[in-house]
């Protein structure tokens, strides 16, 4: 893996560490096109509420477990 491709990582430390549980799990379904974060293992929503952005928000109670974001691929940026 080349240094540039690990930069892109490591601009996610900071966004990690700011999570409740300080634990990130991800995975992107291409076909759908969405992009699944969860903050916490097993995540199980008791409770979603969507954005005016396209993101779904997932509770447990009152606790944010996780996101779905809706048409991830058209919200990154352009490679130069």
């Amino acid at each position: 893996m080349a240094p540039e491709e690990i930069a892109a990582y490591l601009d996610i430390v900071q966004t990690v560490l700011r999570t409740p549980h300080r634990y990130l799990w991800s995975s992107y379904d291409m076909d759908a096109d969405v992009l699944y974060i969860n903050f916490k293992k097993p995540a199980n929503a008791t409770d979603s509420e969507l954005t005016d952005d396209d993101v779904i928000i997932r509770y447990e109670g009152d606790e944010v477990i996780g996101l779905t974001i809706l048409h991830a691929s058209k919200r990154a940026p352009k490679a130069a």
